[in-house]
């Protein structure tokens, strides 16, 4: 599907979302979840039926920066297993972890990392994850990241339905002061057992949600950045060694490229990214676009981040697109967290 094509559909989804239609939406997703439900993806039950292990990664990271006249920066994963760091056995290996150690570093000072993501959690349970951030004694996280999207569309929850759900979180967060940077939906394309035509059905319905979320979080004053084919091309190149045992989840060295695929734009939000790196990069064909247009591109290219621009232009609001360069994987040396509340 051109990227035209995917901004309508996007547009279609986020308006539906928007102005509480449930009708409008994607004739093949609810058909995609159908054929990767009953094939349980390819019969391969993640969990086989038991608790799923996700490390407590909650806690202080970067204490060698703590001062006492500066109070650490806060951040909070909501979201789905992928936010959560379900498939790994080390609490330094969680994504949230990874970005809290990363932030840290960029930051120079502590980072106090909660985690309050559900394995198999779909939007819809987001309205519970927010009242638990916002209900918690403190103060209002600086900065949320969300990662959600996969479940929505294996169980085949309408696609309004889901962007709306996600557009109200992003909202009730923003309202409340925190910052907001939301992982779209993973391409289930590259998911190992899924054969075609599987395979290229759950990956365009994947990437249309992925555009349509793009445009309801930044209509409310969010960030988003792709995680395309599951946390760049790297999955599809080397899914054996980029997926954990269950090859559904992301291995540690997955989630270590998604989290630097998030960094910089979580770091952008707060302020603490370079000047000179937030410019537009023509040459990396970074630009002012369509909300739209820039959503239906970031579908297609991993680590791509759709920002908040213009408030409206003469096809509807506008956004940036940046393509920020990510850090290789083996730069990042998470340290591991001084507590675990």
């Amino acid at each position: 599907m051109s990227s035209m094509s995917r901004a309508r559909v996007a547009r279609r989804i986020a308006a539906g979302a928007a102005y509480g239609g449930g009708g409008i939406g994607l004739a093949g997703a609810a058909a995609v979840g159908l054929l990767l439900a009953e094939v349980q993806l390819a019969r391969r039950q993640v969990g086989n039926g038991t608790l799923p292990h996700v490390p407590n990664a909650q806690g202080l990271y970067g204490d060698v920066y703590a001062t006492p006249t500066e109070p650490p920066l806060r951040l909070t994963m909501l979201g789905d297993s992928t936010a959560a760091g379900q498939g790994v056995h080390r609490a330094g290996q969680t994504p949230g972890a990874l970005v809290a150690s990363g932030l840290a570093a960029v930051a120079e000072r502590p980072v106090e990392l909660r985690n309050v993501a559900l394995p198999g959690a779909q939007s819809d349970d987001l309205e519970r994850q927010v009242a638990e951030v916002l209900a918690a004694p403190g103060p209002v996280p600086d900065i949320c990241v969300i990662m959600i999207g996969a479940n929505d569309v294996t169980h085949r929850m309408p696609p309004t339905r889901s962007v709306r759900c996600l557009a109200t979180a992003v909202r009730r967060l923003r309202t409340a002061g925190a910052e907001v940077v939301v992982g779209t939906c993973p391409d289930l394309g590259t998911i190992e057992p899924v054969q075609q035509p599987l395979r290229w059905l759950a990956r365009r319905a994947s990437r249309q949600l992925a555009a349509a979320q793009t445009i309801g979080v930044v209509e409310q004053g969010g960030r988003t950045v792709s995680l395309g084919d599951l946390l760049g091309p790297e999955f599809a190149a080397n899914p054996r060694e980029l997926f954990g045992p269950d090859q559904y989840h992301p291995s540690a060295e997955g989630y270590a490229t998604a989290a630097m695929a998030v960094l910089p734009t979580v770091c952008a939000a707060l302020g603490l990214w370079p000047a000179e790196e937030e410019r537009p990069d023509v040459f990396r064909r970074e630009g002012f676009l369509p909300v739209a247009r820039a959503a239906a591109e970031a579908a297609s290219e991993a680590g791509t981040e759709v920002a908040a621009a213009m408030p409206t232009g003469p096809r509807g609001p506008w956004a940036l697109l940046k393509r920020r360069r990510r850090r290789r994987v083996a730069e990042v040396e998470p340290a591991p967290a001084s507590s675990s509340p």
